[in-house]
């Protein structure tokens, strides 16, 4: 495998760069791959030699924010936080790290997540839950560990519920999603706290069923 020449990848950003921008003015639908080759200066071939398709360069612009939110987060996951404490900072940051780009949040529902690129879409669940399993062994008490090996991945779906409702969210800066972050984390840090209870922790049990065949 070829490593990317200082050339290459200048190019490959200069078409990200260019592509950020056409989608923030003229909309995801409006932007097509000859634009975005023609406002790079560059051939539209030159331009498919580095991206398949504009759903392919979302899917980086996607993975680049994942890794930034990722690093964004993880230095305030710190011992002695409490689940919901985790858990609101994790989620608050998503909404942060994607503001920029809110104006074509639907693209990334439409792309970021479909299966036509499954080996980014791996490389994007790596990265999730590796920071959902930090939320996780950061927090103070730590789950019960009956639930804390399968936290991580209903963290993960709630975090995808979150993303979902804030990329249709139209209310002025996107107070609504933010109010739901507000609500979710406290009552998810209760419902685990609540999971030592069999009566509660029967129903949990069903919820991570279903969301271990989810993820």
């Amino acid at each position: 495998m070829k490593t990317p020449t200082e050339k290459s990848t200048k190019t490959r950003q200069l078409l990200l760069d260019t592509a950020i921008e056409l989608f923030a003015t003229r909309g995801f639908a409006g932007t097509t791959m000859r634009v975005i080759a023609e406002e790079s200066g560059l051939s539209l071939g030159n331009a498919y030699y580095y991206f398949e398709s504009k759903d392919a360069i979302v899917h980086e612009l996607f993975r680049d924010l994942l890794e930034k939110h990722r690093a964004a987060t993880w230095p305030l996951l710190v011992q002695g936080n409490n689940l919901e404490t985790n858990l609101r900072v994790a989620l608050d940051k998503t909404l942060e790290t994607m503001a920029p780009f809110h104006e074509f949040g639907p693209a990334f529902i439409r792309t970021a997540f479909a299966g036509a690129h499954s080996d980014l879409s791996d490389v994007h669940r790596a990265l999730e839950f590796g920071l959902w399993r930090q939320v996780v062994a950061t927090s103070r008490p730590l789950p019960p560990l009956a639930i804390r090996n399968d936290l991580p991945k209903l963290l993960w779906l709630i975090q995808r519920g979150v993303f979902l409702f804030w990329a249709y969210d139209s209310s002025p800066g996107a107070a609504r999603s933010h109010r739901l972050i507000k609500n979710v984390a406290p009552v998810t840090a209760r419902l685990v706290v609540l999971s030592r209870m069999p009566v509660v922790r029967s129903i949990l049990d069903d919820v991570l069923s279903l969301v271990r065949n989810a993820a």
